[in-house]
């Protein structure tokens, strides 16, 4: 007889973790709780943007990180988070606010500036009268002296939640907290209401009194708030940010609201605003160009001085001459700052003793933008000088070996041979160099503070001012804080920045491509 046997059940595959894939998902599973954390902090204080922004981020980082389909991208998603955080998330908001009205007059929302109103309140003199706060254990009684005696309430909690108390006569005044033991409670104490025996309310109106207190402004349906004192109404009027009187007049505090294209037409039209501009727009293009030009020019010169074959100690030489780019910048400029000084300056004692000249630094237009060039070439040569004595090394030296047997010399072997072949890779380098000296916001605010100043204009504005300073001051120092305005006129110079690049990368390709064809 023939025995069957039953197939075995199919047994499911153990799957194969191994310790390193346990490690990982713990160090996801704990940074994600930890970017949760955050996300519900930013939430809690009224972050909601930075908290997509760290939720989206958090869950980038969990679903690559996490999924082994995912590897490849693990590589590019830092580089590509960091560019979208700090680079792209800033130009938008930044954007974003130049259409608002947000400013020192309009920080708030709506919804704030309206509890702002509602929280006004009016204390009755009449009724105000001397309290003191009596402790029964973790309960608290309210005194109201009156002549030997006074009034005492029932026992009640100081948690901060609003209670109701009423007072009775008592015939002796019972001790009372310190002043100091007062103070810790007092904003527990803004939420204590007592009823007097005439049935009359009074709440806390200070550090030491209570009166009766009753708000200014009643909230209607359609949201104006009407005076309980003289019966005057603020209307809420959206195109502009704030309440307004019966007279047609704004009353501050104002809130955020859309403002379309206004602060554009401002920055473009304005002739307050314009008239300056185009000054500071010319000398800012001017400024980054020169800075650009002579850095390159001296940086290029030194590092052919440096590969002279016949220059003898080249090393004490290159580290002299990379000195200033090791000391930090904003140092270097303080330092400049000293030296350029009209009265005490060392530059200045010097020529005087020389020459019997004083040159007014800061208070002539022209040498102030000359000291501005000169600083920044200063701070800026040495870069260009690493990046030249790296391309030179990389010019076959078959090319100065031709050349001198046809007779050349060296200045035709630098514009015919050593321009043309380190140019190209010097394109790049000098766009990013010359969009990081048309922002040089730093050297202008510790070095001159745009000084001297343009005369007849109505917002602050400076002859060494560029249009970085130029918004920093408008917005944040000496006109008050209009984030708005701010942010029109870094979105233009944003605009402006990529246009120059992108016009000085083709030009410059063009060249290079002439001179090699040439």
């Amino acid at each position: 007889m023939t025995t069957i046997s039953e197939p075995a059940p199919a047994v499911a595959p153990r799957p194969n973790f191994k310790l390193g894939d346990l490690v990982r998902y713990g160090i996801i599973a704990v940074l994600g709780l930890g970017l949760m954390y955050v996300v519900w902090g930013l939430y809690l204080a009224g972050e909601p943007l930075f908290a997509a922004v760290v939720m989206a981020l958090m869950v980038g980082i969990v679903i690559i990180f996490g999924a082994k389909r995912f590897y490849t991208a693990r590589f590019v998603f830092p580089g590509i988070a960091a560019v979208l955080i700090f680079i792209v998330l800033p130009v938008a908001y930044t954007t974003y606010v130049g259409f608002t009205n947000y400013g020192a007059r309009n920080l708030l929302t709506f919804d704030r500036v309206t509890d702002l109103f509602l929280g006004q309140k009016t204390v009755d003199k009449t009724t105000e009268r001397p309290f003191g706060l009596v402790a029964e254990g973790t309960s608290y009684r309210l005194f109201l002296p009156e002549g030997t005696g006074g009034l005492l309430s029932d026992p009640f909690a100081l948690d901060g939640a609003p209670v109701k108390v009423g007072v009775a006569p008592v015939d002796a005044a019972p001790p009372t907290l310190a002043m100091k033991d007062v103070i810790k409670l007092r904003t527990a104490l803004a939420g204590v209401t007592a009823t007097l025996p005439d049935g009359s309310e009074i709440t806390s109106s200070g550090l030491r009194t209570f009166a009766k207190v009753t708000p200014v402004y009643e909230q209607q349906p359609d949201g104006s708030l009407v005076s309980r004192t003289d019966g005057s109404v603020l209307t809420r009027d959206e195109s502009v940010g704030f309440f307004r009187d019966a007279a047609g007049k704004t009353v501050p505090p104002g809130w955020r609201v859309n403002v379309g294209f206004e602060n554009f037409a401002r920055v473009l039209f304005s002739e307050g605003i314009r008239q300056p501009m185009l000054q500071i727009f010319v000398w800012t293009v001017t400024f980054a160009l020169l800075s650009v030009f002579f850095g390159f020019a001296l940086g290029l010169l030194l590092a052919s001085v440096l590969q002279w074959p016949h220059l003898k100690g080249k090393a004490v030489y290159r580290i002299l001459l990379i000195l200033p780019y090791a000391v930090p910048a904003f140092i270097s400029i303080l330092v400049f700052r000293g030296l350029f000084n009209q009265n005490f300056g060392e530059i200045n004692l010097i020529l005087k003793s020389l020459f019997g000249i004083q040159p007014q630094w800061f208070t002539d237009a022209t040498l102030a933008r000359t000291m501005l060039i000169m600083v920044n070439v200063w701070l800026g040569y040495p870069y260009m000088m690493l990046l030249a004595m790296g391309y030179l090394q990389s010019i076959p030296q078959d090319h100065y070996k031709a050349a001198a047997l046809e007779g050349s010399g060296v200045l035709q072997n630098f514009f015919s041979i050593t321009l043309p072949q380190i140019l190209p890779p010097f394109v790049p380098l000098l766009i990013s160099s010359f969009a990081f000296n048309f922002n040089n916001v730093v050297l202008i605010l510790l070095l001159t503070r745009g000084a001297p100043d343009i005369a007849g204009t109505i917002v602050p504005a400076g002859q060494t001012d560029i249009l970085g300073s130029f918004t920093f001051r408008v917005s944040f120092q000496d006109a008050g804080q209009n984030f708005g305005i701010a942010g029109a006129i870094s979105t233009l110079i944003f605009l402006l920045v990529g246009l120059l690049a992108y016009a000085n990368f083709f030009a410059l390709r063009r060249a290079a491509e002439a001179r090699g064809r040439g």
